[in-house]
C-alpha cells in the first residue's frame, strides 16, 4: 500500500492566521461562545459572491486553497469534508422563511447552502474538480471519518492527492438550543481546562483543511499511519483499545513520543483524558481546545497542530499540557471524545 503524507494545510479559527507558525504572542482568550476570525476573503471569493456566502463556505474555500498552495496542487483528485451540522446559518434562515412565508415563494439560495456538502462542492466548483466528492456528518467523528476515507483512498491507489477537511459554524437559534441544555458554558462560567469545574464547553468554530498526497515532498508535514473511530468505549477498555491500535501499526505505548489530547474544560467526561494521560504519563502531552475551543470537528486543529510538531520538531510552551519535555518527536497520537462517546485516534509519523 501507499504512504499518506501531509504536505499543506489550511485554517480559519478563533486565532490569527499565523497560529500554525507557533506564534503565540496574540492568543484571543476563551469565553462562552467564540467566533473565528475571518480573514479578507476577497482575494479569493469575488465581492458578489462573498456577500451570498454562508460563513462556512468562505471558510472552508480559504482554508482549502491554502493548503493546495502549499502543497502545490491545483486540482485535487478528490474532496472529501467533515461537518457536525454543516452551514447552518442558512439552514436557519431558509427554516425561517418556510415559517414567515407560510411555506410558498421561498427563494432557493438559502436552501442551496443549507445542505450539509455546500461547503465540499462549493470547492470543487471554484476548483473545476469533477473527481470524488463526500461530505461525512457523523457528529464530533465527522472530521475522522473524512480523514479514514482519504487514507483508504490513497494507499489503495484510487486517488494520488485528495483535500480533506472539517468545517462547523456558529448560528444564533443552534446556540440558544445548546446553551438550555447546557452543552455550551453559562457565560459567567469559569474555563479552566487544569480543573474545570463547570459543566459545558467553550463553544468555537472553524475550517481546518489538509493537502494530502502519496508523494513525500521535503516539506511534508508528517505521515498519517492509522485513524480508529469508535462510538463508544467504556473507560476500563480504553488501554486495551489504544493498545491493540497500536499493535496493528507494530509500535507500542512506549514508541509514542507526544500525545494530543482534546480536553475541552467540561468537569463531565473527563475520566476518559484522565485515564489516557495515565497511559502515557511519562510522555509528553499537549492540548489544543484552549486555541480552538470546542465545536464537532475541532480535533482537525488538533490534527494540524500535530502534524506542525512533527514537522518543526519542536513544542511551544503554550501548548504543553505536563512537564515532560520532547527531544525528538517521531510518532504522535491524537485522542478525541466527545461527551463520552465519538472517540477517535490519529497516529502520525515524522517523514
Amino acid at each position: 500500500m501507499k504512504a499518506v503524507y501531509i504536505n499543506g494545510i489550511g485554517s480559519v479559527s478563533i486565532q490569527d492566521q499565523d497560529i500554525f507558525d507557533f506564534n503565540f504572542e496574540l492568543i484571543s482568550d476563551l469565553s462562552d461562545v467564540n467566533y473565528a476570525k475571518h480573514p479578507s476573503y476577497k482575494e479569493m471569493i469575488p465581492a458578489a459572491m462573498i456577500r451570498r456566502m454562508a460563513q462556512g463556505v468562505k471558510m472552508g474555500i480559504y482554508a482549502s486553497q491554502n493548503a493546495l498552495n502549499e502543497a502545490e496542487i491545483e486540482i485535487p483528485d478528490a474532496i472529501i469534508t467533515g461537518t457536525g451540522m454543516g452551514c447552518l446559518q442558512d439552514s436557519e434562515k431558509f427554516l425561517r422563511a418556510i415559517i414567515d412565508n407560510e411555506e410558498e415563494f421561498l427563494t432557493p439560495t438559502s436552501f442551496i447552502q443549507s445542505t450539509h456538502n455546500t461547503v465540499g462542492s462549493q470547492i470543487a466548483l471554484r476548483l473545476g474538480c469533477k473527481g470524488y466528492n463526500f461530505t461525512y456528518v457523523n457528529g464530533a467523528n465527522s472530521f475522522e471519518n473524512a480523514l479514514n476515507d482519504a487514507k483508504l483512498q490513497i494507499e489503495n491507489d484510487e486517488a494520488n492527492s485528495i483535500l480533506v477537511g472539517g468545517i462547523d459554524e456558529i448560528s444564533d437559534y443552534t446556540l440558544k438550543l445548546l446553551k438550555k441544555i447546557d452543552v455550551i458554558k453559562n457565560e459567567n462560567s469559569s474555563i479552566d481546562f487544569k480543573n474545570p469545574t463547570s459543566i459545558g464547553v467553550p463553544f468555537g468554530e472553524g475550517a481546518n483543511f489538509l493537502a494530502l498526497s502519496s508523494e513525500k515532498k521535503s516539506n511534508s508535514y508528517a505521515e498519517i499511519c492509522d485513524v480508529l473511530i469508535q462510538n463508544k468505549i467504556e473507560i476500563s477498555d480504553l488501554k486495551q483499545t489504544v493498545s491493540t491500535f497500536l499493535e496493528a501499526n507494530k509500535i507500542d505505548l512506549s514508541q509514542i513520543d507526544v500525545l494530543v489530547v482534546g480536553r475541552n474544560a467540561d468537569s463531565n467526561f473527563n475520566e476518559y483524558y484522565t485515564e489516557m494521560e495515565t497511559l502515557f504519563e511519562d510522555k509528553t502531552q499537549i492540548y489544543y481546545k484552549h486555541l480552538s475551543a470546542e465545536f464537532d470537528t475541532a480535533s482537525a486543529f488538533g490534527v494540524l497542530l500535530a502534524a506542525s510538531i512533527l514537522k518543526k520538531q519542536h513544542i511551544p510552551n503554550e501548548l504543553l499540557w505536563n512537564d515532560k519535555s520532547m527531544s525528538q518527536a517521531n510518532y504522535v497520537l491524537c485522542y478525541n471524545q466527545y461527551r463520552g462517546k465519538d472517540h477517535s485516534l490519529v497516529l502520525l509519523r515524522n517523514c
